[in-house]
């Protein structure tokens, strides 16, 4: 088979967050997905999902303008050999960034496109599923008030999540939440990068108390993984990051650096499933848990669930704790009671519902 047609189709779902909406660059935060569509000479379709956000229109240049250029009437069986010459050819543009995220999606796609070839689920592929469901926490945003932290920690507790995780700079957010939480439940918080080597060990120090399951990348920037292990080696507080990582090497580094507790790497970010896997396996190299870094809605979120699956551990999936007013991969991506089922169809397991795809594209 070869691939006969690549798009880029963004789509903008209506979300409510139990709060103000965030702002970035003075414009309000969108729930905006951007789905990769590949298809063969044999009428096969395969879904990726480029990572987005603000940055949405960026990746979809990159992938109309430089990928698909560079894989249409290519043979996408192989594709660790195809995506090796795409890094390749594209890398003098950046080894991350919206060329790396439009590659990211063309992986997953290839991979859906592969599952669907032979029949077999994504997880079949990947060595098989060893949990038929997982466990999500709430991710929630960041409110900026500890009374909307309290608000949005119960509404979590409602729907099922036993664990909660916080997008707060405070300690009173934190101990706003855990006056609702209790002390036994698994809390979180990521930061985004905020603070200084000095900065963080003082924060560490207000925080310990707080029981924390991990601190979210507290250094800037994120890459000065020698200052992230000298927080790390404070044993107050087990440390996560590699969300921004640029690379399988970036995260060898990491792990040979000592700088966390739990790796995150993303999938709609990393390059695909295909260097999510590499990671995965240096990652039980350096026994270093894997906690992926999983905020989407789309079939990045499919591809993250499939992948856990496949992990000896029971593994926590992230969860944008966000009501959506549509979607358009239905219930295959929603928690029931803070558990979520693995899809077993072919690839991902599910496609994009074309009705609710086209009445939310962003033209």
């Amino acid at each position: 088979m070869t691939i006969v047609q690549a798009q880029a189709i963004p789509i903008r779902l209506p979300f409510e967050i139990g709060g103000p909406k965030p702002s970035f660059a003075g414009i309000p935060r969108q729930m905006e997905i951007l789905l990769i569509r590949i298809e063969t000479d044999s009428g096969l379709v395969g879904w990726g999902e480029a990572f987005g956000l603000s940055i949405w229109p960026a990746t979809r240049q990159a992938f109309e303008h430089l990928v698909a250029p560079l894989i249409i009437g290519k043979d996408e069986k192989n594709i660790a050999d195809l995506m090796s010459v795409l890094h390749r050819q594209l890398h003098i543009l950046g080894r991350s960034g919206a060329a790396t995220y439009a590659l990211s999606g063309l992986d997953i796609a290839l991979w859906d496109l592969a599952g669907k070839a032979t029949g077999q689920s994504l997880s079949n592929l990947l060595g098989g599923a060893k949990h038929s469901s997982l466990p999500g926490y709430a991710s929630l945003m960041r409110y900026g008030t500890p009374e909307l932290v309290k608000h949005n920690t119960q509404r979590a507790l409602e729907q099922g999540f036993e664990a909660i995780k916080l997008h707060e700079l405070g300690v009173e957010h934190v101990n706003a939440a855990r006056e609702v939480m209790g002390m036994d439940r698994d809390l979180m918080m990521d930061v985004n990068c905020p603070w200084s080597l000095s900065q963080s060990i003082d924060m560490l120090e207000r925080l310990k108390d707080a029981n924390l399951l991990w601190l979210e990348e507290p250094i800037w920037p994120p890459e000065d993984f020698q200052s992230l292990a000298q927080v790390r080696n404070t044993k107050k507080i087990p440390i996560a990051a590699g969300e921004n990582n640029i690379s399988t090497y970036h995260f060898e580094e990491m792990l040979r650096t000592g700088a966390v507790d739990y790796a995150q790497p993303s999938v709609t970010k990393i390059g695909g499933i295909t260097e999510m896997m590499k990671i995965i396996q240096l990652c039980k190299q350096y026994s270093t848990p894997v906690m992926p870094h999983s905020p989407y809605f789309g079939p990045g979120l499919l591809a993250t669930l499939h992948i856990t699956a496949c992990l000896d551990d029971l593994t926590m999936i992230e969860y944008s704790f966000a009501d959506l007013g549509a979607n358009p991969l239905g219930d295959s991506i929603l928690m029931k009671n803070g558990r979520i089922q693995i899809p077993t169809g072919p690839g991902l397991g599910c496609d994009p519902d074309l009705d609710v795809v086209e009445a939310f594209r962003v033209h």
